[in-house]
């Protein structure tokens, strides 16, 4: 057990061996081998740790725009360089494919990349002589020491989402990864140092649900982002909220994608394929659910055909099309709804259950999975499987459709593959989602738009990436300024004059 690597804190810039009696395994998905082992920091840790923030922002607040900019882009050149070694790491904790992983460090580097265009964001307003010798301007001033905690299935592109465009922004942070696969988001945190960070702006600790309410309870956290479950993502925003501090938490979803019959055939099936099964369905914009209109429901068999030919394999096989779940309670979670799935009378048309990999036995691994005749209320259209688990919904016009989608709970993704411009044009302005895909799978945004989302898949005004989150990492002060070289008379009244 010795040989086991221990993932370290990262506090006042230095690699810290925890003090905790608390570690948990992380393990290797493909194997179930211990790869390292991760502390739950204690209490004083975690104190430290925001401590050391609140004493670094006195000075990084201080610190010029243009310092800030050139950290960012120093930053992303670190982690462009670094990406084959990110990801070899990712996807032996975490068992998404080795180009799947390199995608995703690809996407955070757009994250880091909009931050280095921050300063020209941040920009107030003025109003000259907005009232007689009275010039009013808003400054957009950083909040303090904030918090991030993110989720297992983006261990890299969620934190690049998050720190980058908040110290940008003149804040210092705390971020804790999950326990789960700890090591690429460290490792990301660690470039940023090296980048040129100073000691306390960005630091790292790991932990539970203890760290995590620590983060949303503590005085001197001033704002905490939040993407993962919906059932964590609500706690997040009540004790964040309640503690009198801004929150953004991105939840669950459940994506619909709806294939119209006068879609490219060929594109819209093959993009289904990779938006239902890609990193084994563990993405929150994975397409859980397809909505097949019309005559396209004559295509299921086809779509099916095509499922069947996907590789599971580990993650480092670079043919694979999806490796396995994260850990064994997720496999069995996943199986557990497929079995209810048949139990509540949907139509299993390929069962992805008891896939075998040579060599990788005691693999998470699930194939693709379809379900056809799915109706709302089925088990499986209600959860978030968080798997490759595709349902697949038969209706008559794209109006049924759009109002199938309006009526779950959440808002999320979804997409529309069609050649018509009207069905398109009346999708965008008729479904109630956040994120919406014209012939495209999967439609998360370029980091320099907003990731958005409605009804259960968010709360908070504001979400990452994009204008919205300069808003978010920063506090407007609005200035109302006269500079006169005599008195004025009394004035009484609330008119300026």
């Amino acid at each position: 057990m010795s040989d086991i690597p221990r993932v370290p804190l990262l506090i006042d810039g230095k690699l810290v061996q925890s003090e905790t009696t608390e570690w948990r395994d992380v393990i290797n998905p493909a194997t179930q081998e211990v790869v390292a082992r991760v502390p739950f920091a204690t209490p004083a840790e975690v104190e430290r740790a925001i401590a050391n923030s609140k004493e670094a922002f006195k000075t990084w607040r201080m610190v010029s725009q243009a310092k800030r900019r050139l950290i960012m882009t120093d930053f992303a050149r670190l982690l462009r360089d670094n990406t084959t070694k990110i990801a070899e790491v990712l996807s032996r904790e975490h068992g998404k494919t080795l180009p799947d992983a390199e995608g995703e460090v690809a996407r955070g580097l757009e994250g880091v990349e909009h931050a280095v265009s921050a300063n020209v964001l941040q920009l107030g307003d003025y109003a000259e002589n907005a009232a007689t010798g009275i010039d009013v301007y808003n400054v957009l001033q950083p909040l303090g020491v904030c918090a991030g905690i993110t989720a297992f299935n983006f261990p890299v592109m969620l934190p690049c989402w998050m720190f980058p465009i908040a110290v940008t922004m003149g804040n210092t942070f705390v971020y804790k990864p999950s326990e789960q696969d700890p090591t690429a988001s460290l490792m990301v945190a660690q470039l940023a140092l090296e980048a040129g960070l100073p000691p306390g702006v960005l630091n790292v600790v790991h932990g539970g649900p203890d760290v995590a309410n620590t983060l949303c309870d503590h005085p001197d956290i001033k704002a905490v982002s939040f993407i993962g479950s919906t059932r964590v993502g609500t706690e997040i925003y009540r004790r964040s909220s309640q503690a009198g501090k801004r929150c953004q938490a991105m939840m669950g979803a459940k994506n619909h994608s709806v294939i119209m019959p006068d879609a490219d055939r060929d594109a819209a099936l093959n993009s289904m394929l990779g938006a239902a099964f890609g990193a084994a369905g563990e993405r929150c914009m994975a397409i859980s659910v397809l909505v097949l209109v019309g005559e396209a429901q004559k295509w299921l068999p086809d779509f099916v055909e095509r499922a069947k030919k996907l590789k599971v394999n580990v993650g480092t096989d670079r043919k694979a099309d999806l490796g396995p779940l994260i850990s064994p309670a997720a496999k069995q979670r996943v199986e557990g709804y497929i079995q209810k799935g048949v139990d509540e009378g949907a139509e299993l048309v390929l069962d992805g259950r008891g896939v075998q990999v040579p060599g990788y036995e005691k693999g998470n691994f699930v194939g693709p999975t379809v379900f056809s005749k799915v109706k709302a209320g089925m088990s499986i259209y209600e959860a978030e499987i968080f798997g490759p688990v595709l349902s697949v919904v038969l209706v008559d016009t794209l109006e049924e459709a759009v109002d199938f989608i309006n009526a779950n709970p959440n808002g999320n993704g979804t997409s529309i593959f069609t050649q018509d411009g009207g069905h398109a044009r009346y999708f965008q302005n008729h479904v109630d989602v956040g994120q919406v895909g014209i012939n495209i799978p999967i439609p998360v945004p370029v980091a320099w738009f907003s990731f958005t989302g409605s009804r259960g898949s968010k709360l908070g005004d504001l979400g990452p990436n994009g204008r919205q989150s300069i808003y978010f990492w920063t506090q407007t002060k609005t200035i109302t300024a006269r500079w006169q070289a005599h008195p004025t008379d009394i004035n009484t009244t609330i008119a300026m004059k």
